[in-house]
């Protein structure tokens, strides 16, 4: 593919999953009779850390047992209900478009994720099979919107940034794109996202005929 090409890069939670709140963290606070806000007291520094890849899912296990008093099976239980609320469901309609564009533009992802995330989004949705690259924060070390990121992103695909559309489900990850040098969209529902999507490839390939 020429590096002119149009390229579109997703975010995946809050997008390509569909991912609303499951209540599970307050459900656990209940159980073990924790105030409210004490799980993310006691494993927010965690959280940062598997985010960025700077542990290991053993390590998450290992300090969910030390900090809230868990056994073998409620950290089991714990994470299962974790990975339910991160996972979602699949936005099949989105998925299903951009699927469709294989082979017209350039495709990658950018997520801000956890240690766990490529093994299990592998499983489940094929998202490796959807795109060419997927760029996770903790594979690389660091998160949007930090600008690195979408340079990460653009240097796996080999793509420039001015030919890119950032789709996410955050309007500061949207604006950190664009100061990044891509376009961005915020995502809010298919039907603006598709026709958004179909314009930014639609105008790249027409302005690449028109050179």
């Amino acid at each position: 593919m020429a590096e002119n090409e149009a390229c579109l890069i997703l975010d995946i939670g809050g997008v390509l999953e569909l991912t609303p709140a499951t209540g599970w963290v307050q459900q656990w606070e209940t159980r073990l009779r924790l105030p409210p806000g004490t799980v993310h007291e006691r494993m927010g520094d965690v959280w940062q850390a598997g985010s960025v890849g700077s542990i290991g899912e053993q390590d998450v296990h290992e300090q969910l047992a030390a900090r809230l008093a868990l056994d073998a099976s409620q950290v089991e239980a714990f994470m299962a209900d974790l990975w339910t609320e991160y996972l979602g469901t699949p936005n099949e309609e989105l998925i299903a478009y951009v699927r469709g564009l294989r082979g017209r533009c350039r495709l990658g992802i950018l997520s801000n994720s956890f240690v766990g995330a490529r093994e299990r989004e592998t499983a489940l949705y094929g998202f490796d099979e959807l795109v060419e690259r997927i760029v996770y924060s903790h594979e690389i070390g660091i998160e949007k919107p930090d600008p690195r990121a979408f340079d990460a992103a653009c240097t796996a695909l080999g793509v420039k940034p001015e030919r890119c559309l950032f789709i996410d489900d955050f309007a500061v990850n949207v604006e950190a794109a664009g100061a990044a040098g891509m376009q961005g969209h915020l995502f809010e529902d298919n039907a603006r996202t598709i026709a958004r999507i179909a314009a930014h490839v639609d105008g790249v390939r027409g302005a690449t005929t028109e050179l």
